[in-house]
Parts: structure tokens; C-alpha cells; sequence
């Protein structure tokens, strides 16, 4: 048999290497059968690694990432955890997004990092474990509660898209800076989704929801809601100082978030947003006035879209829960949360199927191409950029009305003179 070459020797039947590293004598494992052939590769691994040693580029842990020199110890770049880059991540993009995104940044990646397991380090994770991740998300998973197991129900594909998303974003941060060298999410494909068809009220509903709000307020708050589709936090931040009943419009300046903070609307193109009144939103906003008009204005701060940055306004709510509070505890204006509320007892007692309340700014668009406006000034009146969302939204509800449509142009067509084609008189 082949003799052994220096810094080669026998360790039981497999082979091992000795070298000096530091001024001492390293001896490592290569747990590999002792034959001449691996006598050859292992002398030629030594020369190599003494080279290196002489050059400076020796890189003791990547070459023997398993050697007992580090039992116990934690690579410097393992010791980075997915929820330490993704609070990192989090905190860099605060500065950049609404603050309502970042609570529902942190409240989806609350959920993902824990069933990740939150101590994990981020080398770790594989594309595998996360498609298990989104496969729990989807059809629900155990987790421990502090006293028994809780079953959590799975998500729509919709949110669970958005968790993914949310995933993508941090392993890009993670690779960009150096915590991870490929990104476990690059193959991972967004999940299909069906885009819901609007459900809006009928015109033999509304009246009857209207008519089982618990007070005329609440009445007068979703009739505007459904005869200007204004958001529910657009509704919430209205005032008077916004609106001119004498022109016939209302324009939309700020927005009140589920987290109870005046912010701009959605959207750039939401913002400052000139509103056309109907008629019947005239009337129901002269109904309201008599109620809050003469209200003393409150101070509010507005946050803009720069960050860390607000404005003082003075605002007299069109909508102001004090009107019929039965306690001292209500505020100058209507939650998100409190409107949900109501829109909910209004159809319960009214006997309507129930409906999502954002079925009321759908009903608003439902109704106005129904009436033969034109897509591009509904989608102005809503706050999108452009019509291309509603004909996204509302195309497939456009088509079902075709009937309605051809009563329109029917109706339109009415004054003009159609005349039959010249029919040659027989025997002419």
C-alpha cells in the first residue's frame, strides 16, 4: 500500500491531517476510508491548506466547519436571528411608510417570525421551511397558547401573499447586507387568487338599512357613504370646513386610521381630492347640518406624508358620536371600528344579507356606472389614480348589467328620428 504523505496518518480505518496553525499542532478528521487513492487527495488537501496558512487566506472554520477547536461556539454571521434582521429591516423602513403600513408590517411579521421560530438564525432557513410556512398560513396550524394548544384558522390567499411579501422583502435586505448568501424566497411563487366581485346594496335594500340606523345621524352618515363612496376613515376625518353645499362638493384633506391617527388619504391621488355632490348628498348633509354644524371646531394634528412631520387643523366633524352619547367617554368623531359597528346592527335589523361595510363605497360605483357614468369620473370621485382599477373591479359587474345599459341607450336614443330604409314601392 501506498505510503502515507506528510501530515497524513491512519485514524482507525479512516484518515486525518496534522498541520501547525498559530504555533501549535492541529490535528483534523477527514472521515474518509483509508485507501491510497485518499492518501494521494488528503496530502494534496494538506499542501494546500499549509499554503494557505503561509499566504494568510487560511480559513480554519470554513474548512473544518465541524472541527472540536469551535464545539460551542457561534459563527459571528450565525448569529444574526430572522427576527433581529427583520426588526432591523423594520426600523430602516419606518421612515419611508405610512405608519398604518408599519403596524401591519410588524402585526404580519409578529405571526411569520414565531412560527419561523423567532431565535432561528437566518442561515438557516431554507425555501423549504418556507413553503411549510405558507402552507400553514393557508390551511391553519397549532400553535401553544399559555394554558393549551390553540388551533389558529388558515388565511386567505390574499394575506397570505402579503406575509410572503413581507418575507421577500427582509432575505432581499438580508442578502443586499451581507446576512445571508442567496435568498430562500427567489423561487417561491405569489399564490392565485380570485378578485371578489362587489356586493353592492340594492335600490330595494338601501332604503331599508337607512331606515334601521339607531339615529338620524348614523342614517345621514351612510347615505353620504353610499351616495359619495368615500372611505371609512375619509368619513370618520370629514369636516365642515371641507364642504360647499352652495358649489355642490366636498373635498377629501386627511384620513383616520384604525389606529386612530390623522394621516393623508391612501393614496397621492386621494388626497385634496374634489368630490361632486348629487342631490340627495346635498340634502343629506343640509339634514346634517341643522345636528353639527354649530359644534365648537376641535385642534387635531395631522400627520403628512414626510416623516415624523404634522400640522395643526382646526376641524368641526360633519359626524360627532357626543350627538346621542349616552356616557361622557365619546370623542369629537366616529372610529373606523365604531362605523363597522353600526352598518352591522343597521343590516342585521333591517333583515338585509349581511355585507362587508366597505360594501358601501362599491355599492356607490355599482350604482354610478349602473346611472352611465363614465368610468374615468368614477374613479376620480374615489380617489384612484386612474380607471384601470375600476374596470379591474367592477368589469366583470359591468358586463352582468348590460340590460340596464341597453335601457340607457334606449332611452337616450328615444328623441331621435330613426327612419326605415328606403323600401322601394312594389311594382314602382
Amino acid at each position: 500500500m501506498a505510503k502515507y504523505p506528510t501530515g497524513v496518518e491512519a485514524n482507525g480505518n479512516n484518515l486525518r491531517i496534522w498541520f501547525t496553525w498559530q504555533g501549535a499542532r492541529r490535528r483534523e478528521q477527514l472521515s474518509v476510508p483509508d485507501t491510497p487513492k485518499n492518501r494521494k487527495l488528503a496530502g494534496e488537501l494538506r499542501a494546500n491548506i499549509v499554503y494557505q496558512i503561509k499566504t494568510g487566506t487560511f480559513d480554519y472554520r470554513d474548512s473544518f466547519p465541524e472541527s472540536q477547536l469551535f464545539k460551542g461556539e457561534v459563527r459571528e454571521d450565525e448569529r444574526f436571528t430572522i427576527k433581529q434582521v427583520a426588526q432591523k429591516w423594520l426600523k430602516l423602513k419606518q421612515t419611508e411608510i405610512a405608519h398604518s403600513t408599519y403596524c401591519t408590517y410588524e402585526r404580519r411579521m409578529r405571526v411569520t417570525i414565531e412560527m419561523l421560530g423567532e431565535d432561528r438564525p437566518i442561515k438557516t432557513i431554507t425555501g423549504e421551511h418556507l413553503l411549510e410556512l405558507r402552507n400553514e398560513l393557508l390551511t391553519g396550524y397549532q400553535c401553544e397558547g399559555r394554558k393549551h394548544s390553540i388551533i389558529k384558522k388558515g388565511r386567505s390567499a390574499a394575506t397570505v401573499n402579503g406575509c410572503m411579501s413581507d418575507l421577500y422583502a427582509i432575505f432581499k435586505f438580508a442578502l443586499d447586507n451581507g446576512y445571508i448568501t442567496k435568498n430562500p424566497m427567489a423561487n417561491i411563487s405569489i399564490l392565485r387568487k380570485e378578485r371578489k366581485k362587489p356586493d353592492p346594496l340594492t335600490r330595494e335594500e338601501f332604503p331599508r338599512v337607512i331606515q334601521c340606523c339607531r339615529n338620524r345621524q348614523i342614517a345621514n352618515l351612510w347615505s353620504l357613504a353610499v351616495l359619495t363612496g368615500l372611505r371609512h376613515g375619509e368619513l370618520c376625518a370629514l369636516a365642515w370646513e371641507d364642504i360647499d353645499l352652495q358649489e355642490g362638493y366636498l373635498m377629501v384633506n386627511r384620513n383616520l386610521t384604525n389606529e386612530d391617527r390623522f394621516t393623508p388619504p391612501k393614496t397621492r391621488s386621494s388626497t385634496n381630492r374634489k368630490v361632486c355632490l348629487v342631490n340627495p348628498a346635498i340634502e343629506i348633509l343640509r339634514d346634517q347640518m341643522e345636528l353639527t354644524r354649530m359644534n365648537r371646531p376641535s385642534i387635531i394634528k395631522v400627520e403628512t406624508r414626510e416623516y415624523n412631520s404634522a400640522e395643526d387643523e382646526e376641524c368641526t366633524f360633519v359626524f360627532n358620536p357626543r350627538l346621542f352619547a349616552i356616557n361622557s367617554r365619546a370623542g369629537d368623531y366616529y372610529s373606523v371600528a365604531s362605523l363597522r359597528q353600526t352598518w352591522t346592527g343597521a343590516l342585521k335589523k333591517a333583515g338585509v344579507r349581511h355585507r362587508k361595510a366597505y360594501q358601501s363605497r362599491h355599492t356607490f360605483a355599482c350604482w354610478s356606472l349602473a346611472a352611465g357614468a363614465n368610468p374615468n369620473y368614477v374613479a376620480a370621485q374615489m380617489g384612484h389614480a386612474n380607471s384601470q382599477m375600476v374596470y379591474l373591479v367592477y368589469g366583470t359587474w359591468m358586463q352582468e348589467n348590460n340590460d340596464e345599459q341597453v335601457s340607457l341607450i334606449n332611452s337616450k336614443f328615444a328623441d331621435v328620428a330613426l327612419h326605415m330604409p328606403y323600401r322601394k314601392a312594389s311594382g314602382g
